[in-house]
């Protein structure tokens, strides 16, 4: 179970680091950020929610490999949507 905890949080900060990293190249080339950025991340952690619910009921342990990359992307998803603010 902490294992579980674990690759999820290291998977979320790994997806806000990366997407901070992607936002700091777009700014070094003289790009800006899109509007309607935060409500794309929404709705991307809102499906990614969705199908890791749904595979936790469904899957077994033998996916909790893919169950731990959508919980994690969700997570990292909503966080990088709640440090925008």
């Amino acid at each position: 179970m902490v294992l579980r905890v674990l690759r999820i949080v290291g998977i979320a900060l790994g997806f806000c680091l990366v997407f901070a990293f992607s936002r700091h190249a777009t700014a070094a080339r003289g790009g800006e950020d899109l509007p309607g950025i935060s409500w794309a991340l929404g709705v991307i952690a809102l499906l990614f929610f969705a199908r890791a619910a749904a595979t936790e009921r469904m899957r077994g342990p033998e996916a909790n490999l893919q169950k731990d990359l959508l919980w994690g992307l969700a997570a990292g998803a909503l966080i990088i949507i709640v440090s925008r603010w």
